[in-house]
């Protein structure tokens, strides 16, 4: 039995006042999934940092299955540190087959293709609130895959890493994002991010998760 967004329990700790320790103490006996996301252009200086995140989290979560987008940049980095101690437990779901193939040494990959997305009525709507893909959802459900109707699948894609399908792929549990703090919440993850704020999805970005890393190095 796939687990529902609903099914998913409440946190006892406001997200933002998280510490690893009180994290770990909530996820650690949990098969939970956690989503690990965000911008293509990652600062120099944090590329270690998000290695270390996903090192941290594997360790910490034994059960834990760790997903990804499998895109360049922030998620391929999170997927690194994870890689470094628990490859088994790394899972990415990709918009179309072969996806960025070579980079791609996850243990399980689903792919858009794999999905009947006229059977997933709610990934087809939430998609539909990136408004600059709107229009396009239709046709790339319909079965349009021109350059244009393509762009959807990484919307529907992002969609999916959150809230799961009916046909058996299972709901992000909580979610870590690096994100553009000139410029939050846009592109991509910022859809990604306002997927889990409409399903009630806890996360936290590198101004709450940087910090647990900085502890742990003094």
């Amino acid at each position: 039995m796939v687990c529902r967004i609903a099914d998913l329990p409440l946190l006892k700790i406001k997200t933002k006042n998280m510490t690893l320790a009180q994290f770990c103490t909530e996820f650690e006996n949990q098969n939970a999934i956690i989503l690990l996301e965000g911008k293509r252009t990652v600062i120099e200086k944090d590329k270690e940092k998000l290695i270390q995140l996903g090192q941290i989290l594997a360790q910490k979560l034994p059960l834990a299955t760790f997903r990804s987008g499998n895109a360049d940049g922030a998620d391929f980095y999170f997927s690194q540190g994870v890689l470094a101690v628990a490859p088994e437990r790394l899972q990415v779901i990709t918009p179309y087959t072969n996806h960025r193939q070579k980079q791609n040494n996850a243990y399980k990959t689903i792919s858009l293709d794999e999905i009947n997305l006229v059977k997933e009525e709610a990934v087809v709507y939430q998609s539909k609130n990136n408004k600059k893909t709107k229009s396009l959802i239709d046709k790339y459900v319909g079965g349009a895959k021109d350059r244009f109707s393509i762009k959807a699948a990484y919307i529907i894609r992002d969609t999916v890493k959150v809230t799961g399908t009916n046909s058996g792929v299972a709901p992000t549990t909580f979610a870590f994002f690096y994100d553009d703090e000139q410029n939050p919440k846009t592109g991509g993850t910022g859809h990604t991010m306002a997927i889990c704020d409409l399903n009630k999805i806890p996360y936290l970005t590198q101004d709450v998760w940087m910090e647990w890393v900085a502890d742990l190095e003094n």
